[in-house]
């Protein structure tokens, strides 16, 4: 992650609490925060894509999405 985009959003977050944002601002600092948030669950996500269940028995498998799950468990009707 960027420590830039970081630094300028705690700058701006704590000129929000001192002296308060222009308009200008004020999107710039939401914008950041979608940016950081976007490479921060794309981050996770890898990890989470990289990351294995090891059962007692010894047996490895990739963790699965829970939509892919609840599918697999749903019951025929």
């Amino acid at each position: 992650m960027d420590q830039k985009l970081i630094d300028r959003i705690n700058e701006l977050a704590k000129k929000a609490k001192t002296i308060g944002l222009t308009a200008e601002e004020s999107a710039e600092r939401e914008r950041l925060r979608k940016e950081y948030l976007a490479q921060f669950r794309k981050g996770f996500q890898q990890i989470l894509d990289n990351t294995y269940v090891e059962t007692p028995d010894g047996e490895k498998s990739k963790l699965q999405r829970k939509t892919e799950v609840e599918e697999e468990t749903k019951p025929l009707s």
